[in-house]
Formats: structure tokens, C-alpha cells, sequence
């Protein structure tokens, strides 16, 4: 009977330590899409009266919880019966990504013309901004929705032939990691302003001096956090296309990893915008 006992303990410490490891490995894969995760939700958090980023950010966070809630057992389903599938929808994916991270660039060095729309100078009424909330809100949890499912996927794609076990054990890790960890960072970030503001009313000058900083930096941390997320998307997406598309495999082999990823993942998205922007002006033309 003991020595049963200690055999499941050591079988548990296995289990554990390559579990460990397994995350580890996950969390490196999927870093470039929770860098990007916090930079739009970063982005999309801000903006609201100070008394409501908390509230707003906590309803988008429940609503982050509850989209893994409805990936993660549809991921794990697709892994035990039609496992191949995990590869396509990583590709389909990678597409994504290196799509999105070409179309930030292409926004950064083509000028748009956009129409501005006559603002009522009116002050909004109570049900109008709630209103405008619950929209930022709920397009903010479907933005949230489409990044849970690259997140999901990338970390099932690092642990597939493993035991089902190992598999929802790290895959669920990652995904608890990127809503509480990513909102956790949020939550600090959008509430910099106002801690530095908190600060500015102290008699201390290092502490005004501080709090002057904090005010400053906040949009300039939101814009760093976009320029590294358009970096990490493209690089995610070109490690993908390096990986799991077999003709890939031995392009640029000269090169280190990061530079042959990076490359990889800007042409794929230079291709998928263009075929989306060709598309548009069909369409448009129509």
C-alpha cells in the first residue's frame, strides 16, 4: 500500500516536471501574442472617465474568461479525434497574425484620409455613455475572442502528441495566464494617469516630479506596446510558416532564426494585405 502511495507521488512529480517544461516552452511560443494581446487591450481599456476604467476593465476580463471557457474544450475535442487539424489552423492563423502586423505597418506609412463627423458639443447623457461603454466593451471582448484563439492554439500546437492530460493542464496554464496576467498589467497601465495625477498634488517635488512622468508616459507605453506587438506578430506568424509548412523549412537557412522568422512573416503578410486590399477594390468598384 505505501509503496503504492510513493509511486503515484513519484508519477505526480513526473507528471509535473514535464509539465513544467512543456509551459515553458509554451509561454516562449505564445509571448509574441500575449505582447500583443496587452497592447490592444491596453488600447482599448483607456479612454474612459477614470471612476469606469476598473469596472469596464473587469466586465472585459469576464468576458475573456468566458471565451476561453468556450475555446479551450472545442481545442481539446479537435486535438483527440482530428489532431492534423491543429496544424492547419495554426497556419490559418499565422496568416492572420502576419496580415494584422503588415496592415499596422502599412497604416503607419500610407496616409489615410479619414472623414471627420460633426460632434455635438452636448454633453452625453448617463444612458449614452453607458451605451458607448457596452460597445467598446463588447468589441473589445471579440477582439479578445479571435487572440484567445491564436493564443490557444499556438500552445496546443507545442504540446501535440503529448498525453491529453499534459495538454489541458499547459494549454489551460497559458490561457489562465494571458487573461489574468494580461488584464493584471492592463489594470496597471491604465491607472498610471491617475496615480501620477495622485502624485502631482503631493508637496514633495520628486513626488510631482514623478507623477509629471507617469502622466507623460502613458501614451507613449501604449504606443511601444503596439510597435513591439506588430514586431512579435509578424515574428510568431514567420516561426509558424518556418515550422509547420514543410517547403519553408530550409528557407534562408544562412540566417539567424529571428531574422529568417521576421522575413518570412512580413512576406506572408504582404501577400494576405494584398490580396485584402485587392478584394476591397473589387468590391468597392462593384
Amino acid at each position: 500500500m505505501a509503496s503504492g502511495f510513493f509511486a503515484l507521488l513519484d508519477d505526480i512529480a513526473v507528471l509535473m516536471d514535464d509539465v513544467a517544461v512543456m509551459s515553458k516552452i509554451a509561454t516562449k511560443k505564445t509571448a509574441g501574442i500575449l505582447g500583443d494581446d496587452l497592447a490592444v487591450n491596453a488600447e482599448k481599456a483607456s479612454g474612459f472617465v477614470s471612476s469606469r476604467e476598473i469596472p469596464v476593465l473587469w466586465a472585459i476580463t469576464k468576458g475573456s474568461l468566458l471565451n476561453k471557457l468556450i475555446i479551450l474544450p472545442l481545442a481539446f475535442l479537435l486535438s483527440a479525434f482530428v489532431p492534423w487539424i491543429i496544424t492547419v489552423i495554426l497556419v490559418l492563423g499565422a496568416i492572420y497574425l502576419a496580415y494584422e502586423g503588415a496592415e499596422k505597418i502599412y497604416e503607419y506609412f500610407v496616409p489615410h484620409h479619414h472623414t471627420e463627423s460633426k460632434i455635438d458639443s452636448k454633453p452625453l447623457t448617463e444612458e449614452e455613455i453607458l451605451l458607448l461603454e457596452n460597445g467598446k466593451i463588447k468589441s473589445a471582448i471579440v477582439t479578445d475572442f479571435i487572440l484567445s484563439i491564436e493564443i490557444v492554439i499556438i500552445a496546443l500546437g507545442t504540446v501535440l502528441g503529448q498525453p491529453i492530460l499534459n495538454q489541458i493542464i499547459v494549454v489551460t496554464f497559458i490561457a489562465i495566464l494571458a487573461t489574468v496576467g494580461v488584464y493584471g498589467i492592463v489594470a496597471l497601465i491604465v491607472r498610471m494617469d491617475d496615480f501620477g495625477l495622485a502624485l502631482k498634488t503631493r508637496k514633495n517635488t520628486i513626488a510631482q516630479f514623478t507623477g509629471g512622468i507617469l502622466i507623460k508616459a502613458l501614451p507613449q507605453v501604449i504606443k511601444t506596446l503596439a510597435f513591439v506587438g506588430t514586431i512579435a506578430l509578424l515574428l510568431v506568424a514567420g516561426g509558424i510558416f518556418a515550422h509547420d509548412i514543410e517547403p519553408l523549412h530550409h528557407f534562408l537557412n544562412g540566417f539567424p532564426d529571428i531574422i529568417k522568422e521576421f522575413i518570412l512573416g512580413l512576406i506572408g503578410g504582404i501577400i494576405a494585405l494584398g490580396i485584402v486590399l485587392l478584394f476591397k477594390k473589387i468590391f468597392k468598384k462593384k
